[in-house]
């Protein structure tokens, strides 16, 4: 359930005296301790050599979150050829790179262990979880988008089209189907056990044993091991990571480390926020008020023009049936003429035959 903007503008105000205190530092400020991750936390190990782009994953993805259907069938793979990012309705998407010979990486959140969006989040929207994925709580998020901005894989999508109940969204890892014991829809879907799902540990065991084995077919290198501090999804290729429009210029710091001094600094601009966000709010009630009398205006204005033309219809609906009324009367009456002067004839003719008849009796 979305908050309310008076429990929102309320705790807002709540936090302006939290400032006075330094609370609030402690509370959203970014540690700078190393985190390793969750002991039995859980990721997911992508071979990108052993996929084929089939898409499944992409409509898996679609069917476990109830996602809308996209404009094109998955089946269809001609989106192939344009890069894409996730989006709103859209937490993993398939790309096309080619080098020797078409290569496919399947993108999505790649929960990082100390996530960026969520050391960026000054409402705590975002967290990580023992379990592995990094969920996000609607009921919490302000949507002031530091997330979007913070992220440095350009995964969370905003839904800008909700005017009213706006989400942050992105792959959940499908962490509701972790606590049942299933696995993620795109790892169930995968036909060529391309996406491995297990203990994050484990799977860097078994992606190093495959570098071990076959040296010639991967890079040596596991990419999410140490990428912003680490992240559960991990990476096989057997391409430079960079050639397949993934980052390597991040280095191995995680965002709360990066940004602990910076954002010790949040509870001033959260004390701001209310000011802000009272004038922001005006400013849109007066343009939604803009707006409504426009659209009175032209609804008023579309009500004339179509009793004008309903009018307009009407006289020329009149005039045709009258002259065709007209027409019709006229008709009936030349026809009744033609027919009496018709009957008019006959009793000529036949009255001549008579006095015909007449003439020879006398003259017999």
């Amino acid at each position: 359930m979305a908050i309310s903007r008076r429990k929102f503008l309320g705790s807002l105000g709540a936090a302006v005296g939290a400032t006075t205190t330094g609370s609030l530092t402690k509370a959203y400020g970014a540690a700078n301790k190393h985190f390793n991750g969750y002991p039995g936390s859980s990721g997911v190990l992508h071979d990108i050599t052993k996929c084929i782009g089939c898409r499944k994953c992409e409509q898996a993805c679609n069917k476990v979150n109830d996602l809308p259907q996209p404009e094109k069938p998955f089946e269809d793979l001609s989106i192939l050829d344009k890069k894409r990012r996730t989006q709103a309705e859209e937490y993993t998407v398939v790309n096309q790179f080619s080098a020797r010979e078409k290569i496919f990486v399947k993108k999505q959140c790649n929960h990082c262990l100390e996530p960026a969006c969520a050391s960026a989040c000054f409402v705590k929207a975002f967290k990580k979880t023992p379990a592995g994925p990094v969920v996000y709580d609607e009921s919490l998020c302000v949507g002031c988008r530091y997330c979007m901005v913070a992220c440095p894989f350009e995964v969370p999508a905003y839904e800008y089209d909700k005017v009213l109940t706006p989400r942050v969204t992105k792959c959940t890892m499908c962490a509701p189907r972790l606590e049942e014991g299933k696995l993620p829809g795109c790892v169930e879907a995968c036909p060529r056990e391309a996406l491995i799902f297990g203990d994050r540990k484990e799977l860097l065991k078994i992606a190093k044993s495959k570098i071990q084995k076959y040296p010639d077919q991967y890079i040596d290198h596991v990419y999410g091991e140490h990428e912003m501090g680490g992240t559960s999804w991990l990476y096989l290729s057997g391409q430079p990571f960079e050639s397949i429009g993934m980052r390597e210029d991040l280095g191995t710091t995680s965002a709360p480390e990066l940004t602990a001094g910076p954002l010790s600094a949040v509870p001033i601009v959260v004390g701001l926020w209310p000011v802000l966000l009272t004038g922001v709010y005006a400013i849109s009630k007066r343009k939604d008020k803009i707006a409504k009398e426009e659209k009175e205006d032209a609804l008023q204005a579309a009500r004339v023009q179509a009793n004008e033309d309903m009018n307009k219809k009407l006289e020329e609906q009149r005039e045709k049936m009258t002259k065709e009324k007209t027409a019709a009367i006229n008709f009936e009456v030349k026809k009744a003429l033609e027919e009496a002067a018709k009957e008019k004839e006959k009793e000529a003719e036949a009255g001549e035959v008579e006095d015909s008849e007449e003439k020879g009796k006398q003259e017999e």
